[in-house]
């Protein structure tokens, strides 16, 4: 019988635009094939156990389609419902289903870990709720989706979910608030045609709804996320959507309330300033709950405050992240993924969310999602906090799992190492591993990501030799000119310091040359990526200092910029005999003192190691000539008075030398 159904009313293929939709007229809907028992049940539409009586015929077809968002196309169908061929539902508001019911629903909805699976339990349910029906087309969803298509499109043509999204169409009056909505963002989510029967109606009893004005908060974000997908920003029902939630007083709003307007808002990103009023009032009763928030709350409110650049919303940041510190073993890779990007976005790392950090990733390192731990790195590498247990940990997880990365996310750990100037245990391993990759798939690199690799390798002192010689070349520099309009500073700074390496460091090096015409000659001027200017306060600390010591002003001279791009904190000039010279000298100058005065930012935050800048900084002018003396800001804070001053200048200065009172 099932076949004959199908072979009745023939499969159709239809294929429509991706673009925004208008519902202001309502597609006209032909006559249906009903069995005559079915009009006779309660709901109205529901199917005879024993099958039909009389199937009425007719040459109308009736169709599933889904959006085409890529090439390929997804097959339409027709929906067919007969007999044993597929489920029997009866979603009616007469005998619901207990809470407890539905909530053993969703409970095994959950476990399903296939569309088939989805369907096979719904398949076991005799009645079933609207809101029912409408988690579980949004399981097989979360299940299907994959970018902006599914998976598998012909997970549509199954019996089970046809028959669903026929029995919603047909008492789409019938529908609960909540499950209307919800069942129309389902169908959003699955990528269904928007001028299908199914989706008008579903869209035209939603505005009927809205201009009731009696939906919740939480059925108004939800039915404001459908239209969204649907029709973008632009559309009228969400603005009538949004009118209604500025209406209402978010003090007064739940927390599962007070989320989901969040989202709604961060999808509405392009009303820069519109809702202002509405986001602070929000703000404030957010700090009140966010001790209650799980998770996936702490997570989408953040990733929201991060879309709507709530720069002023740092009190709340501070909030959410004390609340993260819980939930750190129980985000998903997506939500932990949301959390580190909204602190790398708002510049706050809390002490305990990185102790709660480095007990995690540890033992996630081998299992986590590239992306999470690529923003893993990224994290302390933005915030100079150097953590071995991490780092080792990614380090050893990158050996192995390396060959999956994208070539950004290869780039973007080893830029970490590279920054905070650290090698873990496995490090030869892990170059060696980056070496593979740079000849497997050198051309697979962005041009940017390419030098940012090879540069980071460089602040570490490892140094790809054999791939330097292609960033010289004519072809490389005339690519990332095409990239944007032009070679900006910080990357010509970045090709004359790697040019700078090869030079001093691989005298072996006989590849190409970097023209002039691409050298800077500040780093520091070219912006704080290669030099950290010195630290005002400790640097005026010192320079009395060394006028006591010196017993002028004129025998030190102070930013000095070499002709080798980097500028000195302070140079003193001593002749052949060790005396100290004036700094206006330039003749008979026998040796150089550069003197570091190195401050808290010139050092990663919780170990006092110099990031990898500042040490290829001093490395560079040891090879140079200089002669390298550091003054960390650790030492120099201990001395007491100006004797205990002179005294440490003298040592670190001149540790050879007895000291003549002036």
């Amino acid at each position: 019988m099932a076949l004959k159904l199908i072979q009745r009313f023939p499969l159709k293929i239809q294929r429509y635009p991706v673009g925004l939709v208008c519902f202001a007229r309502l597609l006209s809907t032909s006559s249906q094939s009903l069995c005559v028992a079915c009009l006779r049940t309660s709901a109205g539409r529901c199917i005879r156990r024993q099958g039909c009586l009389k199937l009425q015929q007719d040459t109308v077809r009736r169709s599933l389609t889904t959006i085409v968002r890529e090439p390929g196309f997804i097959t339409s169908s027709s929906v067919g419902i007969h007999r044993d061929s597929v489920p029997r539902f009866r979603l009616t508001q007469l005998h619901r289903p207990t809470a407890a019911e539905e909530q053993s629903f969703q409970r095994r909805l959950e476990t399903c870990s296939s569309s088939r699976q989805v369907f096979k339990l719904l398949r076991s349910v005799e009645i079933m709720s609207d809101t029912m029906a409408a988690a579980a087309l949004h399981r097989v969803a979360d299940l299907e989706q994959e970018g902006g298509a599914l998976k598998d499109p012909i997970v549509l043509e199954n019996n089970t979910i046809r028959a669903l999204c026929f029995q919603l169409e047909q008492d789409s009056g019938r529908l609960t608030d909540s499950g209307l909505v919800s069942a129309l963002l389902a169908c959003t989510r699955l990528y269904l045609d928007p001028w299908s029967t199914l989706m008008v109606r579903l869209v035209s009893e939603s505005q009927a709804r809205l201009d009731r004005g009696e939906m919740t908060v939480g059925e108004l974000c939800t039915l404001g996320q459908a239209m969204l997908a649907i029709e973008g920003p632009g559309s009228v029902m969400l603005e009538q959507v949004m009118e209604q939630i500025q209406r209402q007083e978010p003090t007064h709003w739940s927390l599962a309330d007070l989320v989901p307007v969040y989202r709604l808002l961060q999808g509405c990103v392009g009303e820069d300033g519109k809702y202002r009023d509405l986001l602070n009032a929000m703000h404030s009763h957010a700090m009140t709950v966010t001790f209650r928030m799980d998770p996936a709350a702490v997570s989408g409110v953040l990733s929201a405050l991060v879309t709507l650049n709530q720069m002023q919303a740092m009190p709340l940041v501070i909030s959410l992240c004390k609340q993260a510190v819980r939930h750190v073993p129980y985000f998903t890779d997506e939500e932990l993924t949301h959390v580190l990007g909204a602190l790398m976005h708002f510049g706050h790392s809390d002490h305990y969310f990185v102790e709660a950090m480095e007990k995690y990733i540890p033992t996630v390192a081998f299992t986590s999602h590239p992306e999470t731990v690529t923003n893993v790195m990224q994290f302390f590498g933005r915030r100079n906090i150097l953590s071995q247990p991490v780092f080792d940990a990614i380090a050893e997880s990158f050996v192995y799992r390396a060959d999956d990365y994208s070539t950004s996310q290869v780039a973007r750990q080893i830029m970490a190492f590279g920054k905070l100037g650290y090698l873990p245990p496995s490090a030869g391993q892990v170059f060696r591993k980056v070496e593979t990759i740079l000849h497997t798939r050198s051309s697979h690199f962005q041009p940017r990501t390419l030098l940012n690799l090879l540069h980071a390798c460089t602040l570490v002192e490892r140094f790809p030799v054999n791939f330097v010689s292609k960033v010289f070349s004519s072809y490389f520099l005339q690519q990332l000119q095409e990239q944007g309009t032009g070679i900006d500073r910080a990357v010509l700074a970045q090709l004359t310091q790697l040019y700078m390496t090869v030079k001093l460091e691989c005298p072996f090096y006989e590849g190409p040359k970097l023209l002039p015409k691409y050298r800077v000659k500040s780093f520091l001027a070219s912006g704080r990526f290669l030099e950290t200017p010195v630290d005002s306060h400790l640097y005026n600390l010192v320079k009395t200092g060394l006028v006591d010591l010196l017993g002028d002003r004129s025998y030190f001279g102070s930013k000095v910029l070499t002709p080798y791009c980097y500028t000195l904190d302070v140079e003193i000039k001593l002749d052949e005999e060790g005396y100290v010279l004036p700094a206006s000298h330039t003749d008979d100058v026998y040796k150089r003192i550069a003197l570091c005065i190195d401050g808290q930012k010139r050092f990663t935050t919780n170990l006092r190691q110099l990031l990898g800048k500042e040490a290829i900084k001093q490395r560079h002018l040891r090879l140079l000539g200089y002669e390298v003396v550091q003054i960390p800001y650790f030492e120099f804070e201990k001395l007491q008075n100006k004797t205990s001053v002179v005294e440490y200048l003298h040592q670190k200065i001149f540790p050879h030398t007895y000291r003549l009172s002036w």
